[in-house]
């Protein structure tokens, strides 16, 4: 193991610290399309500082760090402050991507920024923070970096987890058939399992999240759709999605929640290990959204639906309780923090339900 690997909730937590030593810098290790960017932006807005980021890979100019040179009216050279710099003594986030695909001259600049907060004699607002990610492994072209910049950075390997994504594309409402496919198949989410070779396509978390944008506008899954999907996530990732969804038709979380009466029918025809999967669906939608109390209804209807089910036939189950049994189990699993608070609040009758079938 060559550094410390850190999920999401352990990167916050680690960024909590080091914001007390705003001095340290810190480089993220990660495969592309997991969020790198996306999470460290969100991350310093919500505590109120401005992100500034730069595409290493992409500048060909160190002008672009470190402002343009003019000269002043005593025939002296100074550096304009560049377009970025803060004007309000506000401290900033600087975030440095794709620091190993940086040109040598541009590396160069960044010693002095990481070692000393300061471009061309100009500091940096005090508390500022640098933040730099690159890709690792040797499935990418990168240049390798100088001992001397490595060692002026705290460095992790970022992995976030498979229920952190899962957790994140309900929060962000991504299509449901998206986030229970990846629910059962956490190895299609960076696609582990598949190599790749060449220009051949691969999945990724970017690519999940542009087939959920693709599936929210063209519900059909026909030929095109087909082609479509697997142009973004590769042919061996579509071909098991796609197949996967003819497979399950399960009606989502947010459907049973908020149109519970027209679900019903196609809840009777479920299997028992179905019906685990769509108490899953259900909680996982409540839990992110704990807030919509008008998911009250559809709730109480679900569970309901649950402990009544018939001793034999529906659902093929045998045990009249042995559905309501993995709903109570779940409900009171510690992934779904937010969903007794919801009960308590707003369906009591669930709860009742829960101690009701206790003492049967």
């Amino acid at each position: 193991m060559a550094n410390i690997i850190l999920n999401t909730s352990d990167l916050f937590a680690l960024l909590n610290v080091m914001d007390d030593v705003p001095e340290q810098n810190i480089l993220l290790v990660g495969k592309h399309g997991i969020g790198k960017s996306e999470i460290l932006t969100k991350y310093f807005t919500d505590k109120g500082m401005k992100v500034v980021p730069f595409f290493l890979g992409q500048m060909s100019d160190p002008g672009d760090l470190i402002g343009l040179p003019r000269v002043t009216e005593d025939g002296r050279t100074e550096f304009m402050p560049p377009f970025w710099f803060p004007t309000d003594n506000k401290p900033i986030v600087l975030f440095l991507d794709e620091l190993n695909r940086a040109r040598p001259e541009i590396l160069q600049v960044i010693m002095d920024l990481c070692l000393n907060k300061k471009l061309a004699g100009r500091s940096l607002p005090a508390g500022s923070r640098i933040i730099a990610a690159v890709n690792g492994g040797q499935e990418y072209n990168v240049t390798e970096l100088d001992p001397a910049l490595v060692s002026r950075f705290n460095i992790v390997d970022f992995v976030p987890s498979c229920e952190e994504w899962i957790s994140w594309a309900c929060k962000n409402n991504l299509d449901q058939r998206v986030i229970d496919f990846i629910s059962n198949n956490y190895a299609m989410l960076d696609g582990q399992d598949l190599a790749s070779a060449g220009l051949t396509k691969t999945p990724d978390r970017r690519g999940w999240k542009k087939v959920s944008d693709v599936l929210l506008k063209h519900t059909e899954i026909n030929d095109t759709l087909t082609h479509v999907i697997a142009a973004i996530i590769g042919v061996s990732a579509s071909a098991a999605f796609v197949s996967w969804m003819k497979e399950n038709h399960l009606p989502s979380g947010e459907d049973i929640l908020l149109r519970f009466t027209k679900t019903k029918k196609s809840l009777q025809k479920l299997q028992i290990h179905e019906l685990a999967s769509v108490t899953t669906s259900v909680l996982q939608t409540i839990d992110q959204n704990f807030e919509n109390v008008k998911y009250a209804k559809g709730f109480i209807a679900y569970a309901n639906f649950l402990f009544e089910l018939p001793e034999k036939g529906q659902a093929g189950i045998n045990n009249s309780l042995e559905a309501f049994h993995d709903f109570h189990t779940q409900m009171m699993g510690k992934q779904y923090s937010h969903v007794i608070s919801f009960a308590s609040k707003n369906a009591m009758d669930v709860l009742n339900l829960l101690t009701k079938a206790l003492s049967v």
